[in-house]
C-alpha cells in the first residue's frame, strides 16, 4: 500500500476509534479539489500545515489534517486487525477499487470502501437490483426474476443486502450460481459466503447506522451497468431517493417493475424505464 492510499484511509477511517475526527465526504472532497488545483502535476510527497495554509485552510483545519496524517501506528494496528478478519481496504486510488464508481460518482465516490470476500467479482459485468423491504407478492417476484436471470446470463447482482427486495433477489441469484456483490451498512464481521463479495463504506467493523444506509445507495446505483427497481415508496425512502438521484446525476439506466404504482409512474416521468416480470427474459441479454 503505498502513501497515497494510507493518506485517503488515515483522513478518512476511523481506525477503531470512534472519538477520531475524521474528514466528512465533502471535507475530502473539498481536500481533493484544493489538491488537484493548487500543487503541481505528478507531486506526490505528504502534506504540511504550511501546504495547506496555501491552500487557504485555516490554522485549525490545516492542524486537524496533519494530525491525522500523523496516525501512521495507529492504522498500522487497525490494518493487521482487518486482515485477520479477512478484511482489506480499496481506497480512491488503489488499483483495485471499483472503477465504476471513480467514472460515474467521481470525487463523490467514496474515499475508501472496506472489502471482505471474492475480490475477483469487482472485475465481472453488474446489474444492480433496489427496492422495499415489505414486499408486494408481484415484486417479489420480479426482484427474484431478476436475481435468477442475472445468474443465468452472466452478470454479478449489485444490492443492499437488506431483507425484502436485495435478499429476495440475492437469494435467487446465488440459488442460481450466481455471483453477489452486497454493500452493506454495518459491520463486515459477520459476513463470509462462498461467490459473495461485501463492501462498506465504512470501517470494517463501523455498526449499522441509518445514514451509511442511505449513503450507500448511490454506490448501488453507480456500480450496475444497469439498476432494477423492484418497488418503491412515493416521495420517502432510501429506494425513491437513491433512484430520483440515479436519475438526476445519469450514474445508470433505470428499469422499474411496471406495477402501476404512484411511484413507479413518477419515476417513470423522470426518465425510468418499465417493464413486466415477463420482458425481464429478453431486456436482460447475455453479458
Amino acid at each position: 500500500m503505498n502513501h497515497r492510499e494510507r493518506g485517503f484511509l488515515l483522513l478518512t477511517s476511523h481506525l477503531g476509534d470512534p472519538e477520531r475526527k475524521v474528514l466528512t465526504a465533502a471535507q475530502l472532497r473539498d481536500l481533493a479539489l484544493r489538491v488537484r488545483d493548487g500543487r503541481p502535476s505528478g507531486e506526490s510527497r505528504e502534506l504540511t500545515e504550511k501546504d495547506l495554509a496555501e491552500l487557504d485552510y485555516s490554522e485549525e483545519a490545516a492542524r486537524q489534517i496533519v494530525s491525522l496524517l500523523c496516525q501512521e501506528p495507529l492504522l498500522d494496528a487497525y490494518l493487521a486487525r482487518g486482515k485477520a478478519r479477512g478484511c482489506v481496504p480499496l481506497t480512491r486510488v488503489s488499483p483495485g477499487y471499483p472503477p465504476l464508481l471513480r467514472q460515474r460518482l467521481g470525487l463523490d465516490s467514496p474515499g475508501c470502501l472496506w472489502a471482505k470476500g471474492d475480490l475477483s467479482i469487482l472485475h465481472t459485468p453488474t446489474v444492480s437490483l433496489v427496492g422495499c423491504r415489505e414486499l408486494n407478492e408481484p415484486n417479489r417476484v420480479f426482484a427474484r426474476r431478476v436475481g435468477e436471470l442475472a445468474a443465468e446470463r452472466g452478470f454479478t447482482l449489485v444490492s443492499g443486502n437488506a431483507r425484502g427486495a436485495d435478499r429476495e433477489a440475492q437469494d435467487a441469484c446465488l440459488n442460481a450460481g450466481g455471483r453477489v456483490i452486497s454493500i452493506v451498512a454495518d459491520s463486515l464481521d459477520k459476513y463470509p459466503g462462498r461467490n459473495r463479495l461485501f463492501l462498506s463504506e465504512e470501517d470494517f467493523d463501523e455498526p449499522f447506522s441509518a445514514g451509511r444506509a442511505l449513503s450507500r445507495n448511490r454506490c448501488i446505483h453507480a456500480l450496475g451497468a444497469m439498476v432494477f427497481v423492484a418497488q418503491s415508496d412515493l416521495y420517502k425512502g432510501g429506494t425513491w431517493s437513491g433512484t430520483v438521484k440515479n436519475l438526476r446525476f445519469g450514474w445508470s439506466p433505470v428499469v422499474c417493475f411496471d406495477d402501476g404504482s404512484p411511484a413507479m409512474q413518477a419515476l417513470q416521468q423522470m426518465g425510468a424505464y418499465a417493464l413486466k416480470t415477463p420482458e425481464l427474459e429478453q431486456y436482460l441479454q447475455k453479458s
